[in-house]
């Protein structure tokens, strides 16, 4: 088989597994799948530990997916992935192999990996092109778990080389929406400011001190966007080399923090501690790939994030905190 686009892949009447379908990404696939005439499989962690093989194995004999997304992942922010390297580099290891070897073992059509824009160098021109990948030194902070996902890239490529395979891999910008984590050490920038404000609010603090220089430029795009990218990308995209999905516009963090700031409400004064760490300068994808097969991001930043505020003052009881 050649590692060339293929005809369009048609996911209607199709087993679709959902693999973490209770993370911020795969709750937003499953919204995105709910339009489309499939059958749409998940399977809780309780029920199903995808680091062991023996499960993951049965439930794939038992369940028989014809397409698979791999959301499923140990992920964290700066501080998470800093102290913890050994869980984020076997943890996904482990996930990732069991998944990717059930699925080749049960004859799946058509399967697809998600990474991550932490695979790209440290150094690497932006905005990130795909053939960056391996062209120099990652970022320290997130080291253990970009090794993990270019390895993932790697498995796949190599069942596409040995096995002439249908394994596709893609590396999403920074992602927000419902359903992220919130915990105030581990979560990601975007759901750490949106609690960090609405807790002055309610604290009645008139000061937030945010990690890092605030000089960071990153780029972020909603779950939701991004669940209907890949949607697209699974339908339309057939290669051996890994495609980044993004939105290609990118802030700094300080102007982020104030976009929050405003969205919140809050008057209070925002302080930037800069003896912690920035993490990369810059980052922001390379979307030329994507936009050309026809796809591009339509939700505006703020509008977005104004979206995601609301729905975490709602859910303010209830949201996702671990």
């Amino acid at each position: 088989m050649k590692n060339t686009p293929k005809e369009k892949y048609s996911l209607i009447g199709k087993r679709v597994y959902v693999a973490g379908h209770k993370g911020m990404v795969g709750s937003a696939i499953v919204r995105a799948l709910t339009n489309i005439d499939c059958s749409i499989l998940t399977e809780s962690s309780s029920n199903l530990d995808l680091k062991d093989n023996k499960e993951v194995d049965v439930w794939f004999n038992n369940n028989k997916p014809d397409t698979v997304f791999l959301a499923a992942a140990k992920v964290g922010g700066i501080l998470a992935n800093n102290d913890y390297p050994v869980d984020f580099l076997e943890d996904n290891l482990a996930i990732q192999n069991s998944v990717i070897s059930a699925s080749y073992k049960h004859k799946v059509e058509k399967f697809m990996f998600l990474g991550s824009s932490c695979i790209y160098p440290r150094g690497a021109d932006q905005p990130l092109k795909e053939s960056s990948l391996l062209t120099g030194a990652l970022e320290p902070t997130n080291e253990a778990y970009a090794i993990a996902k270019i390895a993932g890239i790697k498995l796949c490529q190599a069942y596409r080389k040995q096995y002439g395979v249908d394994y596709i891999s893609v590396m999403p910008t920074n992602l927000y929406g419902p359903g992220d984590n919130f915990h105030p050490q581990n979560s990601h920038v975007v759901a750490a400011l949106i609690s960090k404000f609405y807790d002055a609010i309610n604290k009645g603090s008139d000061q937030i001190v945010l990690w890092g220089t605030g000089s960071s430029l990153r780029e972020f795009m909603h779950v939701d966007d991004m669940a209907d990218g890949l949607i697209f990308i699974m339908q339309n995209y057939s290669d051996v080399e890994h495609i980044n999905i993004g939105t290609g516009k990118e802030i700094s963090i300080k102007d982020f923090a104030e976009l929050i700031k405003d969205i919140s409400g809050w008057s209070g004064q925002i302080d930037f501690d800069s003896s912690y760490p920035d993490g990369m300068p810059r980052k922001v994808m390379d979307i030329n790939k994507i936009n050309d097969l026809g796809w591009k991001a339509k939700k505006e930043l703020k509008v977005g994030l104004k979206e995601v505020y609301n729905w975490y003052v709602i859910n303010y009881n209830n949201v996702r905190i671990k």
